[in-house]
């Protein structure tokens, strides 16, 4: 990790600068890739599969018998495991349902808002090196709660050209069958347009590498939506003497051993402690599985000595982080002054993993400092609002002068008549009646 002591202010938005890539060579790539999906559907799904994954799949729809099977090859420890984790996650979600409230604005005017599941959503499950079955978890659950109408889960082929038994075996206990074995930029293109295969849905989620990010942001221009612009993926510590050395080493490697260009930086007044996570980043490195990747993105890494933990909290803002730790005896205070993160963690105990796994809150959250502006996802991500307006012959009677001034004011006369129309309707059935 880079070690930094004590940097200016003015010095602070290059120091904590994302790695950035070339922004046209991406993107160009990617295009051509989506528009090659959509014309040539299937036959470009295998194209880009024995290219990008060196496998070519028989088929790229998982059969119902492969997810019902995944089972026998799952331990019982695992499956309990999962079931722990599910529970909690349905837990935190299921109360984010809001129910509709009628508000009446004025006299015969009665407004609300009413929560409609988005009619097809597509999940993008990252696989290769790491199935994040944990993702399909947090995706799937808010899916199934929202009452989504299909769901259709898309995930990288394994060495086999085939979907890992613990994804197949995820998709099984939250009643998914929708399962496509493919991954990359092409699977968000499928998504988006349709395949012969693959159908086309209304919004996509779910992390990814670069290329995935990027196809999901060009989808947008195709009348897609999607979660969040969700990269690689960082965290950010911020520690003082009463955290411990072992736990904060632990947290940043957990990060590190994501990707490559997975970030991870920790904040600290205290040169003893930095000193100290320091050690034990170099002793834990050494026995994880994942030393190499863990490696590569420590190098990018970066530890930085502060005056005081108030300052700490001032360049956690600036940054954004996707992941917060709070390392701190004054933890809770201190979240209180948290103003961009996508989940903050709080104390020594609360380690990001929890929140990875099993705690309940969701662990699809914005990176690359989006965090400034989106939110992670949750229950409302499956949802669109939609707002309903009543309005009663005493309503419009109330309330039509006010429109019609309104209307006049930006010259648009029909508007005007709208009301006016109505309004004369009601007067003249008034006399008629008298």
């Amino acid at each position: 990790m880079d070690i930094i002591y004590y940097p200016e202010k003015h010095k602070w938005p290059e120091i904590i600068k994302r790695p950035v890539i070339n922004q046209d060579e991406l993107y160009g790539c990617v295009q051509d890739i989506l528009n090659d999906v959509k014309i040539n559907g299937d036959k470009s799904l295998f194209k880009y599969s024995k290219k990008f994954d060196g496998i070519v799949p028989e088929n790229f729809s998982v059969i119902k018998n492969d997810i019902i099977n995944s089972e026998k090859h799952i331990e019982p420890k695992l499956k309990d495991a999962i079931n722990i984790a599910k529970n909690n996650i349905e837990e935190f979600h299921k109360w984010q349902k809001e129910e509709p409230r009628i508000t009446e604005t004025q006299p015969g005017i009665k407004c609300w808002r009413k929560s409609i599941p988005i009619e097809r959503v597509g999940l993008y499950i990252p696989g290769g090196s790491a199935p994040l079955f944990s993702t399909l978890l947090m995706l799937g659950i808010p899916a199934k709660l929202a009452g989504c109408r299909k769901i259709v889960v898309c995930t990288p082929p394994n060495a086999d050209g085939k979907v890992e038994d613990i994804i197949l075996y995820t998709a099984k206990v939250l009643g998914l069958d929708e399962i496509f074995c493919v991954g990359g930029a092409q699977a968000i293109g499928a998504m988006t347009f349709g395949t012969e295969t693959i159908p086309a849905v209304d919004k996509i989620f779910g992390p990814g590498n670069q290329y995935v990010t990027a196809a999901k942001q060009l989808s947008t221009l195709e009348g897609v939506a999607i979660d969040m612009p969700a990269g690689p993926s960082e965290v950010m510590v911020i520690a003082n003497d009463s955290a411990h050395p072992a736990f904060v080493a632990s947290d940043l490697l957990s990060q590190a051993e994501h990707g490559p260009d997975s970030q991870v930086l920790l904040l600290t007044n205290s040169k003893s402690l930095l000193d100290a996570v320091i050690d034990e980043i170099n002793r834990q490195l050494e026995i994880l599985p994942r030393k190499d990747i863990a490696g590569k993105s420590l190098k990018s890494g970066k530890a930085i000595l502060l005056d005081s933990i108030s300052t700490a909290m001032d360049l956690v803002n600036l940054y954004a982080p996707e992941h917060l730790i709070i390392a701190t005896e004054n933890a809770r205070e201190l979240s209180d002054l948290v103003k961009s993160a996508g989940s903050v963690f709080i104390g020594n105990y609360s380690c990001e993993s929890a929140g990875d796994y099993a705690s309940g809150t969701n662990h699809t959250l914005p990176t690359n400092g989006f965090a400034r502006s989106y939110s992670g996802v949750s229950l409302d991500s499956f949802f669109k609002k939609i707002t309903f307006q009543e309005i009663s012959d005493e309503g419009i009677q109330n309330l039509g002068p006010t429109i019609e001034l309104l209307a006049e004011a930006e010259s648009l006369q029909a508007h005007a008549n709208a009301v006016k129309i109505r309004r004369t309707f009601l007067e003249e059935k008034m006399n008629n009646e008298s």
